[in-house]
C-alpha cells in the first residue's frame, strides 16, 4: 500500500474520527467553564481554527449559536455537510485565525487542542489573541488549550492512538522529528492509517509547531492587555480542580477573560 504524502486536513473524515472521542469531554468542559467564569448566560460561541468542526457541531446540537472559522476548505466543506445532515445551523467562515473580525461579538470562544501552535511567530500569535479579544463581549472567556514545553522535556516523543466510528478504524502515530529551542519550533510527523471495510489509506504529513514554556506564554499574554488569565487546567478537564501554572505542566488549558464592564 502506497503512503499518501498530503496534509491530513485534506482528509477531514479521518481527521474528525481520530479526535471524535475527545468531543464530549471538551464540550462538557467548555459549558462548565462558561458557567463558572462568565458573569452572564453564554449563548454564542466562537471556535477559531475549527478544522472539521466536531465541537461546532456538538455545541450547536446543545443549543448554542456557534461560529467556526478555518483556512482549510476541505475541513469547512466537511463541517457544512455534517451540519446539513444533522439539520443544525452554525456560521462557517473561511478566515485566518490571526486576521479576522466578526459581525457580532460572541459570549465565549475556545480552541482546545494545539491549533494555536500553528501560528509560528510571536506577531501572529499576538494578533490572534487580539482578534479573539475583539470578538468577545466584556466578561467573555477564551478557553485555549495547547501543549507547553517544560524545560527538561525529552526532545523525542511518540504518541499513538486508535478511534473507530462505524466500520472505519483510524490509527494515528504522532512523532516529534526535530526540536529547535532557539527558534521555538518543533517538527511533527503524522502517520495515519485508516481502514474502512476493505479500503485502506495510509497518510503521512509533516509540519512545524511553535513551542511555548509557561513563562513565554505569560509574556505573550501580557502584550494583549484586553485579556486576563483566570485559571489553568489540564486535559483531564476537571472544572473544580484548577492547577498552578508551572514548568511541570504540559497539557495545558488556559481560561482567559475579556476585561471591561459587563452588560
Amino acid at each position: 500500500m502506497n503512503i499518501v504524502r498530503a496534509s491530513w486536513y485534506d482528509y477531514p473524515r479521518y481527521y474528525d474520527i481520530a479526535f471524535r472521542g475527545e468531543t464530549r469531554p471538551e464540550a462538557d468542559f467548555i459549558e462548565a467553564a462558561c458557567r463558572k467564569y462568565c458573569p452572564f448566560r453564554v449563548r454564542s460561541l466562537l471556535e477559531p481554527a475549527c478544522g472539521t468542526g466536531r465541537l461546532v457541531v456538538e455545541l450547536a446540537a446543545r443549543g448554542y449559536r456557534t461560529t467556526g472559522l478555518d483556512l482549510s476548505r476541505p475541513s469547512l466543506d466537511y463541517l457544512r455537510r455534517r451540519l446539513a445532515r444533522r439539520r443544525l445551523r452554525a456560521t462557517v467562515l473561511e478566515a485566518d485565525m490571526a486576521d479576522f473580525r466578526l459581525a457580532r461579538r460572541v459570549d465565549a470562544a475556545y480552541n482546545t487542542f494545539d491549533g494555536f501552535r500553528h501560528l509560528l511567530g510571536e506577531d501572529a500569535a499576538r494578533r490572534h489573541l487580539e482578534c479573539v479579544a475583539g470578538s468577545l463581549r466584556p466578561g467573555g472567556i477564551y478557553i485555549l488549550g495547547f501543549h507547553l514545553l517544560p524545560p527538561d522535556a525529552a526532545e523525542e516523543c511518540i504518541e499513538r492512538w486508535t478511534e473507530q466510528h462505524g466500520r472505519t478504524r483510524v490509527t494515528v502515530t504522532l512523532r516529534v522529528l526535530a526540536t529547535d529551542r532557539r527558534r521555538r519550533l518543533e517538527t511533527i510527523r503524522i502517520s495515519l492509517l485508516a481502514r474502512d471495510g476493505p479500503r485502506e489509506v495510509r497518510l503521512r504529513d509533516e509540519f512545524p509547531l511553535r513551542m511555548y514554556t509557561a513563562a513565554q506564554f505569560l509574556r505573550l499574554l501580557r502584550s494583549v492587555p484586553d485579556l486576563e488569565l483566570c485559571d489553568v487546567y489540564d486535559f483531564w478537564y476537571e472544572i473544580d480542580g484548577p492547577l498552578q501554572l508551572s514548568d511541570q505542566l504540559s497539557d495545558t488549558v488556559f481560561v482567559l477573560r475579556k476585561r471591561g464592564a459587563t452588560r
